[in-house]
């Protein structure tokens, strides 16, 4: 795996993590391929040394100062900068095709509700839309189109219309 990857992948897992869509034990694994594609630093050995079995203990306490050692923006796990990461995270997986965007509705739903995090309201909103599709002119492909739109949205919101 080369640097680049490594660092994607480091920063995905650690954004699902943030909002209950990796485990701490991704994060450890991952650590270890940041390892093995050439970054160091003793926070990052210190990470990628911990027992899976022990991850969700100990990746919270060392995690902040191992993202410092390569380079990587750290949130404390609740906060709403770590939500907004994770949506963009889930976001990117809907667009990837990782996930379906009905899937992607369903879980911003479960997680964020509504009035919760203004940048996942359109996907809760979407949602709802679903569960009433059969009583609307819209169909199930229109509504994924929009949540397509609305992902895109989310990872660049500066094109949003």
């Amino acid at each position: 795996m080369n640097l680049e990857t490594a660092l994607s992948h480091m920063r995905d897992v650690v954004a699902r993590w943030y909002v209950g869509q990796a485990r701490a034990a991704d994060i450890v694994h991952t650590a270890c391929d940041l390892l093995v594609a050439g970054l160091d630093g003793p926070s990052l050995c210190m990470l990628a040394a911990v027992s899976v079995r022990h991850a969700d203990e100990e990746v919270p306490e060392l995690l902040e100062a191992a993202l410092r050692d390569v380079g990587l923006a750290f949130f404390e796990k609740g906060t709403q900068a770590a939500q907004e990461t994770g949506l963009q995270a889930m976001a990117a997986r809907v667009l990837s095709g990782a996930m379906t965007p009905r899937e992607l509705a369903v879980w911003a739903h479960a997680t964020f509700g509504h009035g919760t995090l203004e940048r996942a309201e359109r996907l809760v909103q979407l949602d709802d839309f679903y569960d009433t599709v059969d009583y609307m002119e819209a169909t199930v492909e229109d509504l994924d189109a929009e949540v397509l739109r609305a992902a895109r949205g989310i990872l660049n919101p500066s094109a949003q219309q």
